[in-house]
């Protein structure tokens, strides 16, 4: 490819207006969105489809690397932040480069070429539930799952899901009286979360246990989880079994 299509993401005014002067050295380099934080990264990515991310990590609201997980395989991604921790966790999530504030022209215009030649070999990228994987530190639960619905992004704190709901490679995530859809299989994300709260209790559900009001006996040897709004979800026999060693 020649002509490189560029989104700056950044909440910093200074940050963005060095990139700005940077990408003005280069005729075949197009700024097509300047966003402030990770919404409008989002909001860029789905209006005017940018070959590539400048992304900062720590932002708020949402973060780089959630970013990162909603639009990870439409889009490459260069981190440029001023923090050398999150350098493994970058290309853990197959970002091009880590570019470490402060950087000079010439470093992220290697980072340029790097894409370049990225993009040619190979334009897609992984799956937003690898990526979602991939993001979360070691050892670590996740405390919100983030949604993204066409240009817009749903933060939902864990403790606010009822329960998750599997349909092929998404789930429908469950709070209240809304059904938010990610794409990520539902054991991607059973892996992110806490498992003394959220219990596999079918092979289509995950529950919340803080909703949980009681177990009952369907039929022969098959039982339903009632739930505290009195909603009913399946239990098979191993997922009896987990909630036997919870409950």
């Amino acid at each position: 490819m020649t002509r490189l299509r560029i989104a700056i993401v950044d909440d910093e005014a200074p940050a963005r207006q060095v990139l700005r002067e940077y990408l003005s050295a280069d005729p075949d380099v197009e700024i097509v969105a300047e966003c402030a934080n990770g919404f409008e990264a989002v909001k860029a990515v789905t209006e005017v489809h940018p070959d590539l991310l400048l992304l900062d990590v720590q932002m708020p609201k949402l973060n780089g690397f959630e970013v990162l997980q909603l639009v990870g395989r439409e889009v490459a991604v260069v981190f440029a932040t001023a923090y050398d921790e999150y350098a493994l966790r970058a290309f853990e999530v197959h970002a091009i480069d880590y570019l470490l504030k402060p950087f000079g022209a010439d470093r992220l215009h290697e980072a340029l070429g790097v894409a370049r030649k990225r993009l040619a070999q190979n334009p897609g990228g992984p799956t937003p539930g690898q990526l979602t994987v991939d993001a979360r530190p070691p050892g670590a639960w996740i405390s919100r799952i983030v949604i993204r619905d066409g240009a817009n992004v749903h933060v939902v704190a864990t403790d606010k899901v009822d329960y998750i709901e599997a349909q092929d490679d998404y789930v429908s995530v469950k709070v209240g009286d809304r059904s938010l859809l990610k794409e990520q299989p539902l054991t991607d994300l059973e892996r992110q979360l806490d498992p003394q709260r959220f219990v596999r209790i079918h092979r289509s559900f995950l529950m919340n246990l803080d909703r949980l009001a009681r177990l009952e006996l369907a039929a022969k040897d098959s039982r339903v989880a009632v739930l505290k709004d009195g909603r009913q979800l399946p239990v098979s026999r191993s997922g009896y079994t987990r909630l036997k060693e919870l409950l």
